[in-house]
This record gives structure tokens, C-alpha cells and sequence, in this order.
């Protein structure tokens, strides 16, 4: 009988251990056996009753009265399942491993395809408005260089934490607000932009719109998250959970949450890696979608399914709170996946047994294990009257930390599950969403906070020579963003001269660009004065460069000017 039951131990540690395979209990298979074997054996009835009931006091029963878990793993040496075996290396892929500078990663994410989008839908917008203006040069049409140079002010407004600052205060001259934004463009023009600023084409919209919710923003949407999954590879441990981006407008799909902070918003679930904070996949919660191609399982299964797709069968453990953690989910997971999944568990769930949700009699910092093929339960109680419930399919041991006397399995899941929590505290630092009554902005706001820490993570990844903080990163980006619109507004005649001057400054020009301010640093010999007077200046031509004193200038009006541009024209 000892060398069956040696045998039969071997036999389950060395098997896959489905659930469905471990509803027969060890004892139905050794009853099975002595009766196969009992012309042989000659053993009597009251030994194998014995053996029954030693081995049943070996488990904890659910409340399910059919799951079982084991009290104790075996204490022998047998071969252990393959888990956790990391086959794709965490770090940087692909053409992101040679990009250096913030803004050719922050491309990386806001690509030339998606710029050249919300650039044509903006404009489409404008066009709308135009009648409604005082004047039609206000309304002007835009190109990817303003807009990138106004996504570039949303970041640097988010850095100086004055996104919610009215937009007139940002752009004061009285010293009370930075520069950069005046030196970019004006007041009335980012309020114009902000205003007109889309994501889809607006007449087919009612269209797309009847059978998506998310339809005024899905296509930029699901193509930024396909270059956040694309360049960037997470470490052993992720994390699953929900951030709600604060919004109080209309929007059918808003969530009331009140233990979150902002309470009312749109909620999202996103994918983020444990330790480096990388965003690699997000999901808006729609509610009931209509039926038609974006109609999906909103159930807490379907929905780590869906976004742990990404990391499919790399050996990875994900960290999960008792909103999604269920036994089918693990087992899922683990057998078609090769995923591990750590989290914890709520109370009522049929299969725990009673030992582990009721611990009145419990002494405090008491620790209970129980062990179902490849799952672990832990019942950990911090104290009188508290119960902390956590299972895993990553730990098969119940060990306890000697420091805090709480089992490894809490100490694992405490360094593991702030990972979404972490990346919406971050995103709130130096958050750029300005208040806004459009929920896709709403949206939008949320992808550039994420693409900002993203960009981040790969930038220190690139540059580990170079330690700089989040907050030099983002104002540093932001300055790339800006500076090819300022470029070009330094060739505006039109602006006064301090402002030219200024950005002269912040640009760094040289050459033929810094000879635009009239202010010129540089000294020439007037052209038109003999060589005798050999008269100095600072002024030369807008067109052929040629330098002349004040004597030999003309001063013509801006009116008179644009005329006869016109006119030459």
C-alpha cells in the first residue's frame, strides 16, 4: 500500500494537472486499485477504511463540496512544472533600440500617418467655423507643424502643472506666464485649434457611430496602441487593472466610481508592466456595444484575455485584483497561455473551503495554505478579523518572510500590483488634459500622458549613460515639438521684434534665419554709403540679405506691404 501511494504522488506531481482531471480525488484512485488488486493483496475491510480516512483529512473541502486543495505539497524532490520561463526579453524592439532623441521616440507613437489624420479632420472643422469668425485670417487652415507645436504646449502646460489653468492665462505679457506659448502662436489660435481638433471624418460618423460607441476616436486610437505593443517588450511581471480618466460631460458610457478619486470618468483597462510602468495595452469600457463588429465579452475573463494577448505564451506572470481573479481564468491561462497569474480572490467564490473565508477563530498574522494542482491559496490574516485571500499558479511553496512574517505569496503580489496604479499617478503629476466637454478628448488626453511615460521608459532604455528625470524628459520633448513651428515663425516680418528676437534666442539661429530680426546681432558695411564712410549696421533685406543704414531705408506700413507682396505675386 505504501509503494501505490509513493507511486500515485509521482504519477500527479509529473502530470499538467487540469482541473478537469483533478475533480478524482487521490482516494476514489486508491480505492480503485485495492479492489483491482484485491485477490492478490488479501487486505481486510478495515484497512482500507483507515487509509480512506487518513487521506481525506489530507484536503480542505469548498463549499462547493466538490473542490478539493491539499494541505500540505508533497516533500520530496520530484520534477516541477515549466513556469515563468521568459522567452521574449524585456526591453526595446524593433527600430525603436536606435532612436536617441525624445522627439524621434514621441514619433514613434504619433506617427506621420496618425499627424497627417488629425491634421485633415482639423481642417475639415475649421472649415466649419470659418463663417462664424470676425475675420477669415483667424481661421486659417493648419498643417502637421502647428499641430505637432500645439500637442508640444499641451506638454509643456502638463510639465508647469497649468493645464487647468485658463487658456488666457498662459499666454499674458505682463511676465506672469512662460514665453514659450506666445512665442508659439496666439491666444486666439490654440483656443481655435483646441476647439476644432478631430479625430475621424465627421459625415460618416452617424454611420460608424451606430454600431461603435468609440467611433469618433477609434481608428487613432487602436493605432497608437499598436505602436505602444510594437516597440517595447514588458518584464516578467504585469499588471491588470482599470484607471478612470476624470470627466463629468455627456457620454453614455461614463462609469461612477466612488472609491476612484475623480468618481465620475471613462473607464479604462490597460496592460502595464510592474516594474518599468510601459503601457503596452489599453481598453475603453464601453458598456453593451450594438451588435456588429466591435461588440465584444465585457466579462472580468474576456477582458485579460483580450489584454494580455500581447504577451501569449512568453511565460509571464500577470497580477490581478479580485475583480478579475477566478479559477477557469487561471487554468485558461496556464494551460493554453503559459501564463501565471497572481492575485486575489474574493470570499464567495464557491470553490474556497470554509477554513479559509472564516477566520473568527484565527490567530492574528496566521498564515493558511492550500494547494490544487497548479493553484496555491493563501489565507493570511493581518489582523483580528481580517482575512486577505490570495491565490497563484506562480508559487507551489508556503514560505513566510521572516521579516514580516507575512507568506512570500503577499509579499510578491504588494511589489507587483501597482502597476497601473502607478502609471495614473504619473500621468496625473504632469497630466495635459485642459477641461474640456468632448469625452474624445477626453481620450486623447489620456493616450498622450501614456505616450509621454512610454517614451520615457524607452528613452532611459536608449540613453543609459544619461539619467534625467520625467520632468527634464517632458519639458525637453515638448521643446522638440515646438521648435520646427518656431523656426518658421521666425520668418514672420509681421510679428513685433522682441518676439522674433526671442525666438531667435530660444532656436539657436544662425546664418540667414537669425538675419530675419531686425535686431540683428551680426554687423555689415551698408551697401549704399561709400566705402569712405564706412558706415556700420545691423539691418539688412528680408529677400537678398543686403545690408543698408537707416539712411537708406524705407519704412512702409504692414498694409502697404502685403499689397505689394500681393501684387508681385
Amino acid at each position: 500500500m505504501d509503494s501505490e501511494r509513493i507511486r500515485l504522488m509521482f504519477e500527479e506531481e509529473n502530470s499538467d494537472s487540469n482541473y478537469e482531471d483533478e475533480n478524482d480525488s487521490d482516494v476514489e484512485d486508491l480505492v480503485e486499485q485495492q479492489e483491482a488488486d484485491i485477490d492478490t493483496e488479501q487486505d481486510d475491510d478495515s484497512e482500507s477504511d483507515a487509509e480512506v480516512a487518513e487521506n481525506s483529512a489530507d484536503y480542505y473541502i469548498g463549499k462547493d463540496n466538490h473542490t478539493k486543495w491539499k494541505k500540505n505539497r508533497p516533500s520530496m524532490k520530484v520534477r516541477r512544472h515549466n513556469r515563468n520561463i521568459v522567452t521574449q526579453l524585456p526591453g526595446v524592439k524593433g527600430e525603436a533600440k536606435n532612436l536617441k532623441e525624445s522627439g524621434d521616440i514621441w514619433k514613434l507613437f504619433f506617427t506621420e500617418n496618425v499627424m497627417s489624420q488629425i491634421t485633415a479632420y482639423t481642417n475639415q472643422q475649421i472649415k466649419l467655423v470659418t463663417p462664424k469668425c470676425e475675420r477669415e485670417r483667424d481661421c486659417s487652415e493648419t498643417d502637421e507643424v502647428e499641430i505637432q507645436a500645439l500637442f508640444g504646449l499641451l506638454l509643456f502646460a502638463g510639465v508647469r502643472r497649468n493645464s487647468r489653468l485658463n487658456a488666457k492665462d498662459l499666454f499674458k505679457t505682463d511676465g506672469s506666464s512662460p514665453d514659450i506659448f506666445r512665442l508659439t502662436m496666439s491666444w486666439n489660435r490654440f483656443y481655435l485649434l483646441l476647439r476644432c481638433l478631430r479625430f475621424d471624418e465627421k459625415s460618416t460618423r452617424p454611420v460608424r457611430s451606430s454600431v461603435d460607441k468609440l467611433a469618433p476616436i477609434r481608428d487613432l486610437f487602436e493605432e497608437i496602441i499598436a505602436s505602444f505593443k510594437k516597440y517595447f517588450s514588458p518584464s516578467q511581471f504585469v499588471t491588470i487593472d482599470e484607471k478612470l480618466e476624470a470627466f463629468r460631460g455627456r457620454c453614455n458610457f461614463r462609469q461612477y466610481i466612488p472609491s476612484k478619486p475623480n468618481r465620475y470618468g471613462i473607464k479604462i483597462y490597460a496592460l502595464t508592466d510592474a516594474k518599468m510602468f510601459y503601457t503596452s495595452d489599453m481598453e475603453v469600457y464601453l458598456g453593451k456595444q450594438p451588435e456588429g463588429p466591435y461588440f465584444v465579452d465585457n466579462s472580468a475573463m474576456a477582458l485579460v484575455l483580450r489584454l494580455s494577448n500581447v504577451i501569449h505564451n512568453s511565460g509571464r506572470n500577470i497580477t490581478i485584483d479580485n475583480f478579475f481573479t477566478s479559477l477557469p481564468l487561471i487554468d485558461k491561462l496556464k494551460r493554453d497561455y503559459r501564463l501565471t497569474v497572481l492575485g486575489t480572490i474574493r470570499k464567495n467564490k464557491r470553490e474556497l473551503p470554509k477554513n479559509f473565508t472564516d477566520v473568527k477563530r484565527r490567530e492574528v498574522s496566521s498564515s493558511l495554505f492550500g494547494h490544487r494542482g497548479i493553484c496555491t491559496l493563501v489565507s493570511y490574516v493581518p489582523k483580528k478579523n481580517k482575512n486577505v485571500l490570495l491565490v497563484s499558479s506562480m508559487h507551489d511553496n508556503q514560505e513566510i518572510n521572516e521579516e514580516t512574517g507575512k507568506p512570500e505569496m503577499i509579499m510578491d503580489y504588494n511589489a507587483t500590483k501597482g502597476g497601473v496604479d502607478t502609471v495614473d499617478k504619473m500621468c496625473a503629476t504632469y497630466n495635459v488634459a485642459r477641461g474640456t466637454n468632448r469625452w474624445p478628448m477626453v481620450i486623447f488626453y489620456s493616450l498622450m500622458n501614456v505616450a509621454g511615460i512610454n517614451s520615457y521608459v524607452i528613452y532611459g532604455f536608449n540613453n543609459q549613460n544619461k539619467k534625467i528625470n520625467r520632468r527634464t524628459f517632458l519639458e525637453a520633448l515638448s521643446y522638440d515639438l515646438i521648435n520646427v513651428h518656431l523656426r518658421k515663425r521666425a520668418y514672420n516680418t509681421c510679428l513685433p521684434r522682441s518676439l522674433r528676437q526671442r525666438i531667435t534666442d530660444i532656436c539657436k539661429l544662425d546664418g540667414p534665419e537669425s538675419s530675419v530680426t531686425a535686431n540683428n546681432t551680426k554687423i555689415g558695411r551698408c551697401s549704399y554709403c561709400s566705402s569712405k564712410k564706412n558706415r556700420k549696421t545691423r539691418y539688412n533685406c528680408v529677400s537678398c540679405k543686403t545690408y543698408f543704414c537707416l539712411e537708406h531705408a524705407i519704412m512702409v506700413c504692414l498694409d502697404c506691404q502685403e499689397k505689394t507682396s500681393g501684387a508681385e505675386c
